[in-house]
């Protein structure tokens, strides 16, 4: 006797499961991989030492699970386990975690940029105003930003790095004019 075609696409993927099969879908007939074997054999090897399963029948599914070529062979394996490698058929509503039960969520904060930095690029960069007046402090700041970046979460390298050279060459150059003034006068 014909099916009528109406009858085939009320049940596209073969006759109602069992009440110990999980229910066929288009993802059963899937070729499994190597790591969805080791993981059923993992819910196996969970199972056995929980005691919900023999010895015998551990032997047997540890057997299937190196034997099963698809996903609706490694599901059966599992199915009146309390997990398996697929919970819920691919496509299938997950159950939600109720917000209450969730971790608060963290807002994304940005690195702060280091204060100390900061000083030392300005006062650096305000060397060239003042004739290298504030090189001293410029260089200060600087080493004191470069151990606070050391230590901290903070961002601010190279503000601090741009502070110290600019510092270091104003100190330097004082230090080059003081010479030129002492060996002048001799």
């Amino acid at each position: 006797m014909a099916v009528e075609p109406w009858r085939q696409a009320q049940q596209p993927y073969g006759p109602p499961p069992q009440p110990w099969q999980p229910a066929s879908t288009p993802q059963s007939a899937m070729r499994a991989a190597h790591a969805d074997r080791e993981r059923t054999v993992d819910v196996l090897k969970a199972a056995y030492a929980e005691g919900r399963l023999t010895a015998e029948e551990y032997s047997q599914r540890f057997d299937g699970a190196h034997r099963a070529q698809t996903y609706g062979q490694l599901a059966q394996l599992v199915a009146d386990l309390p997990s398996g490698p697929m919970v819920a058929p691919m496509g299938a509503a997950v159950p939600v975690v109720p917000p209450t039960f969730l971790p608060p969520p963290v807002p994304y904060a940005p690195p702060r940029t280091n204060g100390m930095a900061i000083a030392s690029m300005v006062l650096g960069l305000l060397c060239v105003p003042t004739f290298g007046a504030l090189g001293i402090p410029a260089v200060v700041t600087g080493h004191i930003a470069k151990s606070q970046l050391r230590s901290g979460r903070e961002e601010g390298d190279g503000m601090a790095t741009a502070g110290l050279v600019i510092g270091w060459l104003s100190v330097a150059g004082w230090a080059l004019m003081m010479l030129l003034a002492v060996a002048s006068s001799v």
